[in-house]
């Protein structure tokens, strides 16, 4: 178990205080702990009531924050024709094709977001043994295999965050930057709750949010009241 800075332990001590906060209390709770020379990035964990092993209980999806996240995403898109320009002009980093698709299989991941066109899958689902451990694979669930690949450029340009649960039913995500305005913050991380909140399965009963946390990249997390 890796071994926690003399900061962090003397940070994990405040945060232990404040255990169960409101959301509103964890955002200036976290934001205190902003001592570090760069800007950390602030991840919202949610601890799901869902059993991950059934399909129909899996959450996932993706949503476009009030206030983006803080950085500009590295789009790449496999597409052709006026699909190819219209990607282009929306801003994305790459678009290609065959010459993408041999980039990425030989290691190249310098990106955030792999979108793709329906005609491009035939030439891209190959590539789920490299993108999709990473959680990049192109999927219609997630929006990001579509006809329409110039909005969903922007929309990923404009700080878009793809979200799943992972096998324990947890799910994280990016909120921001922990520069960012406290109402800001709090703004992001509400709408990405409320976001899970409205994507509750219907095979899930009981308790659907068992957990909430914020933290940052160099910072312990902060406990909140669901």
């Amino acid at each position: 178990m890796a071994k926690h800075s003399k900061r962090y332990r003397s940070l994990a001590e405040k945060s232990s205080k404040d255990d169960l906060v409101t959301m509103n209390q964890a955002v200036e709770v976290l934001k205190g702990f902003g001592t570090t020379k760069f800007d950390q990035t602030v991840e919202v964990a949610i601890r799901l009531g869902i059993d991950a092993k059934q399909a129909d209980q899996l959450v996932r999806g993706s949503i476009v924050l009030p206030h983006g996240i803080g950085k500009t995403q590295r789009v790449v898109v496999f597409a052709k024709g006026d699909l190819a320009d219209a990607a282009k002009e929306a801003g994305a980093d790459e678009v290609g094709q065959e010459e993408l698709a041999k980039k990425i299989k030989d290691g190249w991941l310098d990106f955030d977001a792999c979108i793709a066109s329906p005609d491009m899958m035939g030439l891209v689902g190959p590539l789920g043994r490299v993108l999709g451990p990473r959680g990049l694979m192109p999927s219609p669930r997630a929006g990001t295999v579509t006809a329409d690949v110039a909005t969903v450029v922007k929309e990923y340009k404009a700080g878009k965050v793809e979200f799943r649960n992972d096998s324990s039913g947890i799910i994280h995500a990016v909120v921001g930057k922990l520069s960012f305005d406290a109402p800001k913050l709090l703004e992001n991380i509400e709408a990405f709750v409320s976001h899970i909140q409205s994507l509750k399965p219907v095979a899930v009963k009981g308790t659907y949010m068992k957990g909430l946390s914020i933290s940052a990249t160099m910072s312990p997390s902060v406990r909140i009241a669901a």
